[in-house]
């Protein structure tokens, strides 16, 4: 008698990185199906970046885009200056394999791990994974080094292709940046993998650990500590109870903690 096979979970990097963050807000939108309101300055900047994203990948595929992109200046602009700033990697090189939205898979656990890179760049050496941003550059670059997008990205590539971790990079294009567009490149190594491979594992338990719990008991997905969550600006502040009242008292215990702490000599 054959048992039926359970069904695999595609997780993207953004789930993992909502995971992490915030699991109780997880369990709002993936298994509550409550969505957040977005504004319409959100939606803008939505639809500028898929504008820009088809444009990019109509463009890899010798397609025209010159009207397109002249019919809207900041499209244009973007285009024209990424192009500008980095003809190395924009220019086809017939040794080389490029593909634009290029999916991949792999499976951890019970989970389908999705990335669909914006340009893959690969040949005999090495190969590169590009990502097309239309906001600003961010001033952390440690905190872009730990985003799941830059672990799990890079982490698929070499799970999923004969290249040795050293022998794969990643960079953010960051499209908006003045004068010129600005780049980010993360460089891989067999430490970062396996750290990361262990990091997944860990992540992946706790989700099955929690998706049980709840489905089974009805038990709530753990709740980020106001402190270290952006409670104040989440839309499920109020089903979460995280009330004014309550992060106020939270965040003056917080202080009140801090002021406790002795001078140490030095």
């Amino acid at each position: 008698m054959y048992s039926t096979p359970t069904p695999l979970w595609r997780l993207s990097q953004g789930q993992l990185n909502l995971l992490a963050t915030c699991p109780r807000k997880f369990q709002h939108i993936y298994f509550e199906q409550l969505g957040s309101p977005v504004s319409p300055e959100q939606l803008e900047r939505q639809g500028l970046g898929s504008r820009f994203h088809l444009l990019m990948q109509q463009r890899e595929l010798g397609l025209p885009v010159e009207r397109l992109a002249q019919e809207d200046a900041q499209m244009h602009r973007w285009v024209t200056a990424l192009v500008e700033t980095a003809p190395e990697i924009l220019q086809p090189n017939p040794e080389s394999f490029r593909d634009s939205e290029h999916l991949r898979t792999v499976v951890v656990q019970d989970y389908l791990l999705t990335v669909i890179y914006d340009l893959l760049i690969a040949d005999t050496t090495s190969a590169q994974i590009l990502d097309w941003k239309t906001y600003l550059r961010p001033k952390d670059r440690r905190s872009l080094a730990k985003d799941w997008q830059t672990r799990l990205y890079l982490y698929v590539l070499a799970e999923t292709s004969d290249y040795l971790p050293e022998q794969l990079s990643m960079s953010y294009w960051f499209v908006q940046s003045r004068p010129e567009p600005q780049s980010e490149k993360f460089t891989y190594n067999s430490t970062q993998h396996e750290q990361t491979r262990q990091d997944l594992r860990a992540l992946l338990t706790q989700l099955t650990s929690w998706r049980e719990r709840y489905q089974t008991q009805g038990i709530d997905f753990p709740q980020v500590a106001p402190t270290v969550g952006d409670c104040q600006t989440c839309n499920f502040v109020a089903r979460c109870d995280r009330t004014e009242e309550s992060l106020s008292t939270n965040e003056e215990d917080r202080l009140r903690d801090l002021a406790d702490i002795q001078e140490v000599s030095l």
